[in-house]
C-alpha cells in the first residue's frame, strides 16, 4: 500500500500535466485494487471563465476525468503496468448529484472491480464534504 503521494510522485505515475492533471494529492493506493485522491477546485481554473460566468460550476466531464486519473493511479502502480499509459476506455454510467464549485475539495475514490490483461473496470465516487457529487463506472485500457 502507498500513502500520501504528492504532485511530483503523481507525475511520475501519470503522463498528465497542467492543465490536464486533475488530481492534487493521492491519500492511499492499493496497487491494482483502489486509490483515493483529492482535487482542490479553485476559481483560478480557466474553465470557470466560461462555465458559467457569475455562476462557476465544475463541468461533470472534468469530475469524471478526475475519477479516471485516480483509477489510473491504482492501475499504473501495479508492477506490470509501471511506465505505461492508462487510456479512458469508456464510461458505462455516470450520475451527477451535487454541483461542484470553486473552494470545494473533491475526494475521489476508485475501486477496481476487474483487471484482465490490459483492460480494467472500476467504480468511482466523487464526494464534497461527505456528499456524493458523482458516481461512475469506468473502463481503462493500458497501452
Amino acid at each position: 500500500m502507498l500513502t500520501d503521494l504528492d504532485s511530483n510522485q503523481i507525475q511520475a505515475i501519470l503522463p498528465h500535466r497542467y492543465p490536464m492533471l486533475l488530481i492534487d494529492h493521492v491519500d492511499k493506493v492499493e496497487p491494482g485494487k483502489m486509490a483515493i485522491a483529492r482535487r482542490n477546485v479553485t476559481i483560478n481554473e480557466e474553465v470557470f471563465n466560461g462555465h458559467f460566468p457569475n455562476n462557476p460550476v465544475l463541468p461533470g466531464a472534468l469530475i469524471v476525468e478526475s475519477l479516471a486519473q485516480t483509477g489510473a493511479v491504482a492501475l499504473l502502480t501495479q508492477e506490470e503496468f509501471a511506465g505505461k499509459t492508462a487510456y479512458f476506455g469508456g464510461i458505462k454510467s455516470a450520475e451527477f448529484r451535487k454541483v461542484v464549485r470553486p473552494g470545494d475539495q473533491l475526494v475521489l475514490k476508485v475501486e477496481l472491480e476487474k483487471v484482465k490483461g490490459s483492460i480494467g473496470v472500476g467504480k468511482g465516487v466523487a464526494t464534497v464534504d461527505g456528499k456524493r457529487a458523482c458516481t461512475a463506472e469506468l473502463t481503462f485500457m493500458i497501452g
